[in-house]
């Protein structure tokens, strides 16, 4: 998709209405209108990337024992919400390959990026998977990694760019999309200022988790480059409405 195109990112898939970061919730997602997918994964003992938010099982599967410490084998017989599987990140990127993605690396484990890395790229999915993590130490392991795909701002990155000068602001920064919460604490993030720094800077501004139609027309109407929702059925129709609204 071209940077100015708006995305609809499923946040874990249609998540409301499927068991979050299953296939069938991505599948649904894209039926209900979403162009983009948001997901996180976790390494197994084994060393193979599951896509999940939690750590564990615990919430999900019923099942508290880390991710991390179990073989894929044992993770792949969780049960989410008592009926999907937990999918492999190898399912994911062959079952939507060419699809946009937002992946979170979710553990704190610099060893881990370059398996990660080397994962997307046997899939060739530099061109439509955008790297993100929270943390800073991470992302600056994806960088050194030499990624040629798009990366996500980290939380750092993301307050360097809401308080300091636009210039310095825009030396220090090495992603290319600032996917962002309305506000951080009394932060706001949701301004046209913001907006239209992240326009000049040549950035993103994909806001999370937009599950209003309301909020979602407003800050597509300052200008914002994407939404994530949980829901994107109830949002699909807003998009649609703003892009053809900036293709005229």
């Amino acid at each position: 998709m071209k940077p100015e195109e708006i995305r609809l990112y499923a946040h874990r898939g249609a998540c409301l209405r499927c068991p979050e970061n299953s296939l069938e919730a991505f599948s649904l997602a894209l039926e209900d209108g979403a162009n983009a997918l948001e997901m996180d994964v976790h390494a197994t003992s084994d060393g193979q990337f599951v896509v999940a938010h939690d750590a564990d099982g615990a919430r999900l599967a019923g099942d508290a024992r880390p991710i991390q410490s179990l073989p894929l084998e044992v993770v792949r017989k969780w049960r989410l919400d008592g009926s999907a599987q937990v999918p492999s990140l190898d399912e994911v990127l062959k079952a939507f390959s060419g699809t946009p993605m937002s992946i979170d690396l979710k553990p704190r484990i610099p060893q881990l990026v370059q398996p990660f890395l080397d994962t997307l790229k046997q899939w060739r999915a530099e061109e439509w998977v955008t790297v993100a993590s929270f943390h800073h130490d991470i992302m600056l392991e994806v960088h050194r990694s030499g990624w040629t795909g798009r990366t996500a701002l980290s939380r750092l990155e993301v307050a360097w760019l809401r308080l300091l000068p636009e210039k310095l602001s825009g030396r220090m920064i090495r992603g290319q999309s600032a996917q962002i919460p309305p506000s951080a604490g009394p932060v706001r993030l949701d301004r046209s200022a913001f907006i239209d720094r992240c326009h000049r800077l040549g950035l993103r501004s994909d806001y999370w988790v937009i599950n209003e139609p309301e909020q979602a027309d407003r800050l597509l109407e300052l200008g914002a480059t994407g939404v994530m929702s949980d829901d994107p059925k109830r949002i699909a129709p807003v998009v649609a409405a703003h892009q053809k609204r900036r293709a005229v």
